[in-house]
């Protein structure tokens, strides 16, 4: 009972105000979304709601919005246009199908392998792209549309200085509605995006034929709706939990994920993922339990169906302005400063996922990038602490080699550099007592240096080889019995 308390009702008044606004924000961005991918806009409407209600019961990140996504319509744009909707709707079942995999092996642990860098670089990168994507509303427009998002702006900062009782954004959008319909203002609306549904979602099996031919269509689509669905998911999970200071199960809402993907192919949806903006909306509204979720998506159900005639008439520019907040407080500001004194490496990665990320409007690209710059570079810093000393014995008969660092692949030339192969001595030991053996390069490392010795009749002795360098010696070497059998302790 305590528990159900602490992750459903601990916060109810707030969760449930800042549920609405997100239910509010939501409705042009699916109906966006829906368009880019081509197809009707009940299908991003019918997945926000199905996939914020499902996975505020099976996430891991209580708080956290997921939705219909631009991210994931864009996977699907070629996908769409070749084969049609049933096969949106199959691929979308089966990418559910393989994150539910992913939970399951725990692929939600690797997230650990993701640095600061590329998670400051993700968070300014989605900054810049929400606020990008607010720039076509200003285009061909009258300057009604100006003066309304300059007045909706001055709400949203200004009302949390005289009561904080309501989230501003949702003052915001309730005046600019009321104020264009009492004096007829002529502005683009959220009906001039799409018509709205005004039928509840109802089960159905995707219309295709159950061949393998089929398996071939779908696969390639569902594995990259899979992968970047985690990543954009996981990755805003991370920000949540930095932004309200919690923990969260990143296995559970890999599988979450994929539990609502799968039902959301069933209910006529298209994929979605978690949702950067309206997570930081709902975060920034005082949600933090689950039942912001469930109310975000229950809510966003009720305006279309039951309230769509006057959730048709809120002005864009009102979401907007709420989206031009959005990006403000999501980007990372401090990170400018942080350049000037963070090590050029980390400013690096940084810039790379931001500019790639931006650029190719692709936020998989924009962390894979960033993921192997931080890889390379972390391989170049462990590479550098690698050392290899030498020195003879007192008696001048052998000479001491002593390991210093971690042998990897990346380091295991250093190893075999710093041994002299044709030194005419008789005896050589190899310390590796403040070493670590890694990987296959490094058992092959040491596999030439003992060889290419003993090859000229000097006796090889390895020393201090820890409990784990002599297990992955057993398991890769060729010889691992010649070569542990010349090892001590």
């Amino acid at each position: 009972m305590s528990n159900l308390y602490s992750t459903w009702f601990f916060n109810a008044r707030r969760d449930l105000i800042s549920g609405v606004l997100v239910a509010l924000a939501l409705i042009p961005e699916a109906i966006a979304f829906s368009i880019i991918a081509g197809v009707d806009p009940k299908v991003g409407l019918y997945a926000s709601f199905s996939i914020a209600t499902i996975i505020a019961f099976a996430g891991g990140r209580p708080g956290m919005i997921s939705a219909a996504t631009g991210a994931m319509a864009l996977v699907v744009v070629s996908l769409v246009k070749d084969y049609g909707l049933q096969y949106l709707l199959a691929a979308t079942v089966l990418a559910g199908l393989i994150q539910i995999f992913a939970g399951l092996i725990k692929l939600g642990g690797l997230m650990r392998f993701v640095s600061k860098s590329v998670v400051t670089g993700f968070v300014n990168a989605l900054a810049i792209l929400i606020f990008m994507a607010q720039l076509p509303e200003f285009i061909n427009v009258t300057w009604h549309v100006y003066a309304l998002t300059a007045a909706g702006l001055g709400i949203i900062y200004l009302l949390p200085r005289v009561t904080t009782a309501i989230p501003s954004p949702l003052v915001t959008i309730v005046l600019l509605t009321a104020v264009t319909i009492l004096f007829g203002i002529e502005v683009r609306t959220v009906g001039d995006m799409g018509q709205l549904p005004d039928t509840l979602p109802v089960f159905l099996i995707p219309d295709i034929p159950f061949t393998f031919e089929t398996l071939k269509i779908i696969f390639p689509y569902s594995i990259t709706l899979a992968i970047v669905g985690l990543l954009e998911s996981l990755m805003t999970a991370s920000i949540v939990d930095d932004m309200t200071d919690t923990p969260s199960n990143k296995n559970r809402e890999s599988m979450g994920q994929g539990v609502a993907n799968v039902a959301t192919g069933f209910l006529g949806g298209m994929a979605g993922c978690a949702m950067i903006g309206q997570s930081v909306i709902n975060v920034k509204a005082g949600g933090r339990g689950r039942l912001s979720t469930l109310c975000a998506g229950v809510f966003l159900l009720f305006l279309i169906v039951f309230l769509g005639d006057w959730v048709s008439r809120i002005p864009m520019a009102a979401l907007v302005a709420v989206m031009i907040m959005v990006s403000i407080s999501t980007f990372n500001w401090q990170s400018l400063k942080n350049m000037v004194v963070h090590p050029r490496s980390s400013s690096v990665v940084m810039v790379a996922t931001v500019v790639v990320t931006v650029w190719t409007h692709d936020l998989a690209k924009g962390v894979l990038v960033g993921v192997l710059l931080s890889a390379l570079f972390f391989a170049h810093k462990v590479v550098d602490i690698l050392r290899v000393y030498n020195f003879l014995s007192e008696d001048g008969k052998t000479r001491i080699y002593q390991v210093r660092g971690q042998v990897f692949f990346a380091s295991a030339s250093q190893l075999t550099e710093g041994i002299d192969l044709h030194e005419p001595i008789k005896k050589v030991d190899i310390d590796f007592s403040e070493a670590h053996i890694w990987d296959l390069t490094a058992v092959e490392a040491i596999e030439t240096v003992y060889s290419k010795l003993t090859a000229k009749g000097v006796k090889v002795r390895f020393t201090g080889l820890n409990k784990n360098s002599r297990r992955i010696i057993v398991q890769l070497a060729d010889e691992p019995k010649k070569l542990l059998s010349v090892s001590l302790p």
